[in-house]
C-alpha cells in the first residue's frame, strides 16, 4: 500500500470508475436543488435523488462524483464534536459510484473490492479489511446475495460480518427507495482503539475498525403504508469518506493528520499567533491546543464553501447554521491567544489547496473573504458586549444573595464591590452559582466560549452550572432539529413517471398542432376521461406552453380541438412534475379523453410580456455586477408577466445613485438592440470554461445546456423564453431596492407596457407636486421635497409642544406630590398615575420627584393603548437597603407583567390597565415588605 495524496485519491477513484463506463459528474452545490427535505448537501446521491425517485432522467445510466457536504445543524446536528475527535467534520467530500437501473449488487461489490485491493489502484492489504452485511430484519431476509457475492470475491466468512436495520439497511425517506447495504471496514491497528492496549475484535471497537465505503443496494420501494415493493429496477449508490481513505492510504490515525488538513492547521498556528496582541505573551491552552486548530482548519473548509455556494451567514436556517461555525472557528482561535481578526485569511489557504478540484472557489474568492471580515468584525464586538453582559449578570446573582443593608453598590470601580462582596457570602458560608440556562444564552446569542464562561466564574470563585448548561444545549439542538423537518420527497406518481418526454416546441413557435393527450390527471389520479367543468392536468407528446423552470413561471393559454376551431380547455399554466413531461394545469370547457389530438396555443401578450422581464432580468444581472462588483451573484428570481424580481448577494444597501447607473446601464443595452442569442445543446464544460456563462444559483443542469448571449454584455445558462433582440423590451424601470436577509439584496423592476404605466403613475405625482411648485423654474420633485420638509418641521414644532405640555400638565398635577408621600418605616414612598406621559417623559419626572423628596422611593404608572408602564426610582442614599428592581417586580407581577434594572432605577410592562390603579395603592406594602 503506497502513500497517495488527498488529490490523488479523488482523482484515482473518478479514473477508475470511468474506465467502467461511468459518467463523472462534476459535484452539485451545498445549497441543495429545489429539494426542502435538505438543509445542506450532505451525500453524494442527493443530486441523484430525483433519479432515484423517477422524477427526473439523465442520457446516461453509470456516474461517478466528488461530492462536496457538509453535516452540521438540523438532524446531523454534532457540531460540537467536531476537532475533538478524529473522524468528526463540518465539511467532507464524498467519493462515490451510481448505477441508475444498469449493474447491481455483483458488479458493486466487484467494481468496490478490485479498487481497494488491486495494487492497480488503492493496493490495500485485504487482511487490513472486514466487509458487513444486512442480517436480516423487520421482515426483510437476509441479505444472501451479498454475502455469496463478497465469498466469491475471495473474502474470508470470518471477515464478513452481519449487521440490522440500524447499521445496514438504508432508506431515503419514510417512502420511496431503499434497500440492505455493505460496508467495508478497515483496522487501523491496535494503537487506534479505544485503549491501546486491548486487542479488541472487529465490532467492538469503533475507534480501531473504520467504515471507509458504504455499498447502498436499492432494491425495494416502501409505500405510505410501510409495505416493501421490488423496484422494477434496482440501483447503486455508494459513498467512501476522502478524508477516511487519505488517513487509510497516509497511515496515519487522524483524518487531521492528512494533507487535506495539515497546510490548514500549519496556517492556522500562524495566523492566530499573528493576531494576538503584542503586549501580550502569546500562551496556547494546552488544553484544547490540537484540537482548537483542528477546529479552525475543519471550519475554514465549511465556511469557504458555504459562501463560494451563496450561503451566508444570519440567524435562521443554512445562514445560522454557518454562522455558528465561523463563530466556533473565531472562538478556539481567541483561546490560543488570537484578539485580532485572523479567520477571513484561512479562505485563501483552503483556495490555495482545493481549487483544483473546484475551481469555482477562485472566482468567488473576493465574495468569500468580504463576507468573513464583516461576519468576524461583527463577532468580536459581540464578544466584547457579550462579556459585558457576562459581569453584569454574575452581579445580579451576587447582589441577590447578600443581606439588603450590607450590599456593595454604587461603587466608581464594580470589581472592587463585586470582591466584596464575594467577601462578605464566602464568610457566611453562601455559594454563588452561575445557572447554566443563563449562561448557554449568553453563549448562544454572544458567543461567549463556555471555558470563557467557566474560567471567568472560576477566577471569581463562583461555580458554573454546567448540567444546567448542557441541558439548554440539548434542549436548543432538539429545537434546531425540529426547524428543519423538510418534507419526505416523494417517489414521482406512476401517472407521470412512466410517461415519455414531452417535446417542447414553444422557442419557435407559440402555436402546435396534432398533439396527442398522453395523461390526463384529476384529484392526482390518472384517468382515462374528463369532461365539461373539470380542473384535470393534461400531459400532451408535444406542446407550444413553457413549464415553471427557472424562475420563470408557465405560459397560459388554450387547447384547441382538432379541428382547430373550438377551445376544449382554458389553460392557467403548466408545470413539470417530471423532469421533460409536461402537465398543463386546464379547465375543460368540452369532454377530453386519453388519445384525444388536440392544439396548444399560447397566450401570445402573456408570453411577450414574460420575454420582456426575462431578458430584462439578464441584462439586471449584468449591470448589478458592472456597477457593484462581481462578488454579485443571483440568489434567487422570478419572471412573470407583470414584473420582475431579483435577489443577489451584496453586504450593503444600494445607494440611490448606484441604482441609477444601473438602470442607465440596462437601458443603454435596450437601446442598443443588441441581438438575444441562445445556443442550444452546448456542453456544459464548454459553456462554462469557453463561453464564461454564468450559472444561476439553485438550478441543476445536465452535461448539455442552453446559453443565453446578449452580445458582450451577458451570457448566461439559461432554458427561459427571451426577445429577439433587446430593443423589444423597450424600457425597464426600477421600482426599488431592499434586504431579504442578511447579505442578500432584492431588486424589483417593470418593462415594457409595465413601465409605461409605472410612467404614467410617475407622471400623475409630478403634476400634483408641480402645482406646490412657487414658479415655473422650480423642479416638481423639489418643490414636493420642500413641502413635505416644511411640513414635517412643523410636525416637529408640534410635537415638541405637545410634549412640554404634557410635562406641565403632570408636574402640576403632582406639584404638591412630595406632601403626599407615604412614610414607610422611617422612608418616604410616593406612587402616581400619569397616562399621558410616554417612558421618556416618565424617566425624567421620576428624577424631578426624587429631587423633591430628597430621599425617598417614586413609584409611577401609565395605562396607555392596552399597555401599562411602569417606572421605580429609589435616590442613591436607600439602595443599600431597597432596590428598585425588586420592588418593581413585585409591582409588575399584579399586572401581569415583568421588568427589572438597576438599583436606583427599574422599569416593567404589563397587560392588565384596569389592575394599574390598585397596583400603585399595594405598592406601599410592596416596599414595606422588602425594608428590613
Amino acid at each position: 500500500m503506497q502513500y497517495r495524496s488527498g488529490s490523488d485519491i479523488r482523482e484515482t477513484f473518478l479514473r477508475f470508475f470511468e474506465s467502467k463506463g461511468h459518467r463523472r459528474v462534476h459535484s452539485s452545490s451545498l445549497v441543495p436543488a429545489n429539494d426542502p427535505t435538505l438543509l445542506f448537501t450532505n451525500a453524494g446521491m442527493n443530486q441523484f435523488k430525483d433519479v432515484f425517485l423517477g422524477i427526473e432522467r439523465r442520457d446516461y445510466s453509470r456516474a461517478t462524483t466528488s461530492q462536496k457536504c457538509v453535516r452540521a445543524g438540523g438532524k446531523h446536528n454534532d457540531l460540537e464534536n467536531v476537532g475533538f475527535t478524529r473522524r468528526h467534520h463540518t465539511f467532507f467530500e464524498m467519493l462515490g459510484n451510481f448505477s441508475f437501473g444498469d449493474y447491481f449488487k455483483k458488479d458493486a461489490i466487484a467494481y468496490a473490492w478490485e479498487l481497494v485491493t488491486s495494487p492497480e489502484w488503492f493496493g490495500i492489504p485485504k487482511d487490513k479489511l472486514y466487509v458487513t452485511i444486512f442480517k436480516g430484519e423487520n421482515g426483510v431476509p437476509r441479505d444472501e446475495e451479498a454475502y455469496e457475492l463478497w465469498r466469491a470475491q475471495g473474502v474470508p466468512a470470518e471477515r464478513i460480518h452481519e449487521c440490522g436495520s440500524k447499521d445496514n439497511f438504508w432508506q431515503m425517506g419514510d417512502t420511496g427507495p431503499c434497500g440492505p447495504c455493505s460496508e467495508i471496514f478497515y483496522d487501523m491497528g491496535q494503537e487506534a482503539g479505544d485503549d491501546p492496549a486491548v486487542d479488541k475484535p472487529f465490532g467492538e471497537d469503533e475507534s480501531r475498525y473504520v467504515e471507509i465505503w458504504n455499498l447502498v443496494f436499492m432494491q425495494f420501494d416502501r409505500d405510505a403504508q410501510g409495505e416493501l415493493h421490488l423496484l422494477p429496477k434496482p440501483s447503486i449508490d455508494t459513498g467512501m469518506g476522502l478524508e477516511r481513505t487519505a488517513a487509510v492510504l497516509q497511515g496515519v490515525l487522524s483524518n487531521f493528520e492528512t494533507d487535506l488538513f495539515v497546510p490548514l492547521k500549519e496556517a492556522a498556528v500562524a495566523l492566530v499567533s499573528g493576531a494576538s496582541d503584542e503586549a501580550e505573551v502569546f500562551v496556547p491552552q494546552e488544553k484544547f491546543l490540537a484540537a482548537s486548530f483542528n477546529v479552525i482548519a475543519d471550519h475554514a473548509r465549511a465556511a469557504t464553501f458555504l459562501i463560494a455556494d451563496g450561503v451566508l451567514p444570519s440567524n435562521e436556517g443554512r445562514g445560522y447554521v454557518l454562522r455558528k461555525i465561523i463563530r466556533r472557528a473565531i472562538r478556539h482561535g481567541r483561546l490560543q491567544g488570537a484578539r485580532r481578526p485572523f479567520f477571513f485569511k484561512m479562505a485563501n489557504v483552503v483556495i490555495e489547496v482545493m481549487a483544483n478540484a473546484y475551481p469555482e472557489l477562485i472566482e468567488a474568492r473576493q465574495r468569500i473573504e468580504n463576507t468573513l471580515v464583516i461576519e468576524e468584525e461583527r463577532f468580536l464586538r459581540t464578544v466584547a458586549v457579550g462579556s459585558e453582559r457576562l459581569e453584569k449578570l454574575i452581579d445580579e446573582f451576587i447582589e441577590a444573595l447578600v443581606p439588603p443593608a450590607n450590599i456593595q453598590g454604587g461603587q466608581a470601580d464594580p470589581n472592587a464591590a463585586r470582591s466584596v462582596n464575594l467577601s462578605l457570602l464566602r464568610s457566611q458560608g453562601k455559594r454563588v452559582v452561575l445557572p447554566g440556562e443563563k449562561a448557554f444564552h449568553l453563549y448562544e446569542t454572544y458567543g461567549l466560549p463556555l471555558d470563557f464562561m467557566v474560567d471567568v466564574c472560576h477566577d471569581l470563585g463562583i461555580d458554573f452550572d454546567l448540567t444546567g448548561f448542557e441541558k439548554a444545549r440539548a434542549e436548543e439542538q432538539a429545537r434546531a432539529r425540529a426547524s428543519w423537518k423538510g418534507g419526505a420527497k416523494q417517489s414521482a406518481s406512476p401517472v407521470f413517471r412512466d410517461l415519455p418526454k414531452t417535446e417542447f416546441e414553444g422557442y419557435r413557435t407559440l402555436k402546435t398542432e396534432g398533439a396527442e393527450v398522453l395523461a390526463i390527471v384529476k384529484d392526482g389520479v390518472g384517468v382515462p376521461a374528463a369532461n365539461a367543468g373539470d380542473a384535470v392536468e393534461v400531459v400532451l407528446d408535444h406542446t407550444s406552453f413553457y413549464a415553471d423552470s427557472g424562475g420563470q413561471i408557465g405560459d397560459t393559454g388554450w387547447l384547441y380541438s382538432d379541428d382547430h376551431n373550438s377551445v376544449v380547455a382554458d389553460v392557467s399554466g403548466c408545470t413539470k412534475p417530471v423532469q421533460g413531461v409536461f402537465a398543463h394545469k386546464a379547465i375543460l370547457r368540452q369532454p377530453l379523453a386519453v388519445g384525444d389530438k388536440v392544439d396548444t396555443v399560447v397566450d401570445g401578450d402573456f408570453r411577450a410580456a414574460t420575454r420582456r422581464n426575462h431578458t430584462g432580468t439578464h441584462l439586471l444581472h449584468a449591470a448589478l455586477r458592472e456597477v457593484l462588483g462581481t462578488h454579485v451573484k443571483q440568489a434567487g428570481s422570478l419572471v412573470e408577466p407583470a414584473r420582475l424580481r431579483f435577489d443577489f448577494s451584496h453586504f450593503t444597501s444600494v445607494a440611490d445613485e448606484e441604482l441609477q447607473d444601473i438602470e442607465d446601464l440596462v437601458n443603454k443595452e435596450v437601446l442598443n438592440n443588441i441581438r438575444v442569442e441562445t445556443l442550444e445543446d452546448i456542453p456544459i464544460d464548454v459553456a462554462i470554461n469557453e463561453y464564461h456563462a454564468m450559472a444561476l444559483f439553485g438550478e441543476k443542469y445536465g452535461e448539455r445546456v442552453r446559453v443565453v448571449k446578449i452580445g458582450d454584455f451577458s451570457t448566461e445558462l439559461c432554458g427561459g423564453t427571451h426577445t429577439g433582440a433587446t430593443g423589444e423590451i423597450g424600457v425597464v424601470k426600477l421600482l426599488g431596492e431592499g434586504s431579504v436577509s442578511s447579505g442578500v439584496r432584492r431588486v424589483e423592476a417593470v418593462s415594457g407596457l409595465g413601465a409605461l404605466n409605472e410612467f404614467r403613475r410617475d407622471f400623475e405625482v409630478a403634476q400634483l407636486a408641480s402645482q406646490l411648485s412657487p414658479n415655473a423654474d422650480t423642479a416638481p420633485a423639489e418643490a414636493l421635497r420642500a413641502r413635505l420638509s416644511a411640513q414635517e418641521e412643523e410636525l416637529k414644532k408640534l410635537r415638541r409642544e405637545l410634549d412640554e405640555a404634557r410635562m406641565k400638565s403632570a408636574a402640576s398635577a403632582v406639584s404638591g406630590a412630595a406632601d403626599q408621600a407615604v412614610e414607610v418605616k422611617g422612608v418616604k414612598v410616593l406612587a402616581q398615575r400619569v397616562d399621558a406621559l410616554d417612558r421618556g417623559q416618565m424617566r425624567t419626572l421620576v428624577d424631578n420627584l426624587r429631587n423633591k423628596l430628597g430621599s425617598g422611593v417614586v413609584v409611577l404608572g401609565s395605562a396607555q393603548n392596552g399597555k401599562v408602564a411602569l417606572i421605580v426610582g429609589v435616590t442613591k442614599d436607600l439602595t443599600a437597603r431597597v432596590q428598585a428592581g425588586k420592588i418593581i417586580a413585585e409591582v409588575a407581577k399584579k399586572l401581569g407583567g415583568s421588568g427589572g434594572g438597576r438599583a436606583d432605577m427599574a422599569e416593567a410592562g404589563g397587560k392588565d390597565p384596569g389592575a394599574l390603579d390598585s397596583a400603585l395603592a399595594e405598592s406601599y406594602g410592596v416596599v414595606e415588605g422588602l425594608l428590613p
